[in-house]
C-alpha cells in the first residue's frame, strides 16, 4: 500500500476530479432521459436556483435567512449538549458512584436515534424552537459525554497520585488535572457532536419547524420543486463541511499546541 502523503495541490486535484466525475454522471442521467427532469434537474438548474434563492424569498424567507434560523437552533442544541455532556462526563470519570448511576440510563437513551425523538418533541413544543433544540441535543449529547468520560478515565495515573499526595480536593482535581488532560478527547468529541447535531437539525426541521432549511425543503417537496429541494441539500452540505473544516483546524491547532503531533 502506498503511504506517501499527497501534497496540497495533489489533494485538491484529485478532489476536483471527483467533483467533475460526479457532476458528469449527474448531467448524463438528466440528459439521457433515464430520470425525468422533474425529479432530477441538471446541475446548472440547481445552481441557478441556488443563486436565485440567495435574494428571492421562498416559504417566507431567502436561503440565507432560512440558514440563519437553522444555525440558531443548531447553536443552542450543540452548546447545551456540550455544557451538560462535558462536565457530566468528567464527573462520571472521577466519581465511580455517579458513573454507576448514570451509565445504565445513558446507555438506554443514547441508542435512540435523534429522529425518533421528533414525535415526542412535537407533542411538547409544537413548531417552536424547543423541539428542534431538543432533537439536536439528543444527537450531539452522547459524543460530548463519552469523550469527556474517556478523557478523564485515561489520565496518567502518576498525575492523579501526585495530586493526591499533595492533598488536592475533588474540585481542584477535576479542574486542574482531569480537564486539561482530557481536552484533546473533549475536542474530538465536540467535532463528532457538531456533525451529528447538524444532521439531527435537518431531520427536526422536516417535521417540527416553521422556518429553516429543512422547512424550506418540505415546502418545496409539497409543490414538486425538486431544484429547490436539492438547493437545500447543497446548502446543508456546504455549511456542514465548513463546520467540520473549522473544527478540524481547531483540533489540529490544539494538538500542535499540546505537542501531540508535529
Amino acid at each position: 500500500m502506498n503511504s506517501t502523503p499527497l501534497t496540497w495541490r495533489e489533494t485538491m486535484a484529485w478532489g476536483l476530479l471527483g467533483v467533475v466525475l460526479f457532476l458528469g454522471l449527474w448531467s448524463g442521467l438528466t440528459t439521457s432521459g433515464l430520470v425525468p427532469r422533474q425529479f432530477l434537474p441538471p446541475p446548472q438548474e440547481v445552481a441557478s436556483r441556488f443563486i436565485q434563492l440567495l435574494t428571492s424569498p421562498f416559504a417566507g424567507a431567502t436561503l440565507p435567512q432560512h440558514l440563519g434560523s437553522s444555525f440558531m437552533r443548531y447553536a443552542y442544541g450543540v452548546l447545551l449538549a456540550a455544557a451538560i455532556g462535558v462536565p457530566l462526563g468528567l464527573l462520571m470519570g472521577w466519581f465511580r458512584l455517579l458513573d454507576d448511576i448514570v451509565t445504565p440510563i445513558f446507555d438506554g437513551l443514547r441508542f435512540i436515534a435523534p429522529i425518533a425523538w421528533v414525535p415526542f418533541a412535537a407533542l411538547w413544543f409544537g413548531t417552536g424552537i424547543g423541539g428542534p433544540v431538543m432533537i439536536i441535543f439528543a444527537g450531539a449529547f452522547p459524543p460530548c459525554l463519552i469523550n469527556a468520560y474517556r478523557g478523564a478515565r485515561f489520565v496518567e495515573p502518576r498525575l492523579i497520585e501526585a495530586a493526591r499526595m499533595l492533598g488536592t480536593g475533588h474540585a481542584r482535581m477535576i479542574l486542574e488535572i482531569l480537564l486539561p488532560a482530557a481536552v484533546p478527547s473533549i475536542v474530538a468529541g465536540l467535532r463528532v457532536s457538531a456533525g451529528l447535531g447538524w444532521q439531527s437539525l435537518v431531520g427536526a426541521e422536516l417535521i417540527v419547524a416553521a422556518a429553516g432549511v429543512g422547512f424550506m425543503m418540505v415546502q418545496a417537496q409539497g409543490s414538486v420543486q425538486t431544484a429547490t429541494v436539492m438547493t437545500g441539500m447543497v446548502a446543508i452540505g456546504i455549511v456542514g463541511m465548513i463546520i467540520d473544516v473549522l473544527l478540524r483546524q481547531g483540533e489540529a491547532w490544539l494538538r500542535r499546541r499540546r505537542g501531540l503531533e508535529a
